[in-house]
């Protein structure tokens, strides 16, 4: 692999093949964010169409957490053993499968399989964007590249959940899914023709068994407090983000065609505060940057899970402020948690770290469908403030959780 270093550094620091690289899964994560997020706006119209209740849609969207979860699992035995990219390319691959028959579904039961499927594969790719950004950026460089990464979930908001609403609203949900699966397929073709083979990270593999590896970083002191950080950041987002939507349409007074701006408004803020955030995650203590971040979105969180009918402007302003501060503490957490593991179990550590998440997702959306009571289709949902409650003393909990990895970094 040739040298990055050894490349004229443009804008920012970054070298022409490493904004390339960043442009490249930014989308990559984009298809990846749209595919899992569109189930949520798209709740109320699921629910109605697939005759299904709360439980019932916590479980299909469980369903592909559980799933990405199981395979994050047994892809960190070898993702430290391949070349970064073709794990990357295969992944992608079925996940964009899986998408497809996402598209293709016209039941509660075949949607049930197919986003099981687009899960398997999907929910690992982001362990391996990770991965990749370690190994290719610098400490000192790695918040911004991620914080440009990250925008994905901005740029799905502001872009892809509005467009997904309106394809679902004129031409049915499953048009939706296949317009993800046409984006992505683009997308492919540039990561197949322009990535280099990433194989660094295979010079400081041993012979050791594989078996005896899981166990190994399963194991490692230092590690586990971070598998637990991102477990409880993962269950946290998971009992609020799924029922939003619904929660804003039968509670809060918005609309079905007043929440694309929700989303574009909101998306949009966070589009200009992320290069903001990933600057000052490489400038100031990052654990100071995840607990005003942390802070914030609890106190957002709990207003947020206590709206009634109120102006639409209210709600955009909330929703802003709360994810500024979720992102905040999402760019510094992760900036420290990628510092934990040595290059050499990087790839496992990560693939193992998000598997969790995902199970934690999974476990969260079920909580949450199981404490929330929706007595009709279009009655408002009861108990979302208690969920509220649940996800603030979480947050709290992650803040002194990051304070150990804190000082586990700063020791060196």
């Amino acid at each position: 692999m040739k040298n990055m270093q050894n490349e004229t550094p443009k804008a920012k620091g970054f070298t022409r093949y490493q904004a390339f690289v960043i442009a490249a899964l930014a989308l990559l994560q984009f298809t990846i964010v749209m595919d899992f997020q569109i189930i949520m706006p798209l709740g109320d119209m699921l629910v109605r169409g697939l005759s299904i209740d709360t439980a019932q849609f916590g479980l299909l969207v469980s369903c592909y957490a559980f799933g990405a979860g199981i395979m994050g699992a047994l892809a960190s035995i070898v993702a430290d053993r391949f070349d970064r990219k073709k794990l990357l390319i295969f992944f992608y691959t079925g996940f964009i499968l899986g998408t497809l028959i996402c598209g293709f579904s016209h039941s509660y039961r075949m949607l049930m399989v197919a986003r099981s499927i687009t899960g398997l594969f999907g929910g690992v790719i982001a362990s391996i964007s990770i991965a990749i950004v370690s190994d290719l950026f610098a400490m000192n460089r790695r918040g911004r590249a991620m914080s440009y990464i990250q925008m994905a979930f901005s740029v799905s908001q502001v872009l892809g959940l509005p467009a997904g609403i309106l394809i679902a609203n004129r031409w049915g949900w499953n048009a939706t899914f296949l317009s993800i699966v046409a984006l992505a397929g683009v997308v492919w073709i540039a990561v197949m023709v322009g990535f280099r083979p990433i194989v660094e990270h295979k010079k400081l593999q041993t012979s050791e068994n594989v078996l005896r590896r899981l166990w190994r970083v399963l194991s490692t002191r230092s590690y586990l407090t971070g598998f637990v950080l991102l477990t409880f950041v993962a269950l946290a987002g998971a009992m609020i983000m799924p029922f939003s939507a619904t929660f804003l349409i039968n509670n809060a007074g918005v609309s079905q065609q007043q929440l694309p701006l929700v989303y574009i408004f909101t998306g949009a803020a966070i589009i200009i505060a992320m290069p903001v955030i990933g600057h000052l995650c490489d400038r100031v203590d990052k654990y100071r940057l995840f607990v005003i971040g942390s802070l914030l979105s609890v106190v957002m969180t709990v207003v947020f899970t206590h709206l009634v009918s109120v102006p639409l402007w209210t709600v955009i302003i909330i929703n802003i402020v709360m994810l500024v501060g979720l992102s905040s503490g999402s760019v510094s957490g992760m900036a420290l948690i990628t510092a934990i593991p040595s290059p050499g179990d990087r790839g496992s550590y990560m693939s193992l770290g998000e598997s969790l998440q995902l199970m934690a997702n999974g476990v969260g959306t079920i909580l949450a469908g199981l404490i929330i009571v929706q007595h009709g289709e279009s009655t408002p949902l009861e108990h979302f403030d208690r969920v509220g409650y649940v996800v603030a003393a979480v947050s709290i909990a992650c803040t002194l959780l990051l304070y150990r990895i804190d000082r586990v970094t700063k020791r060196g």
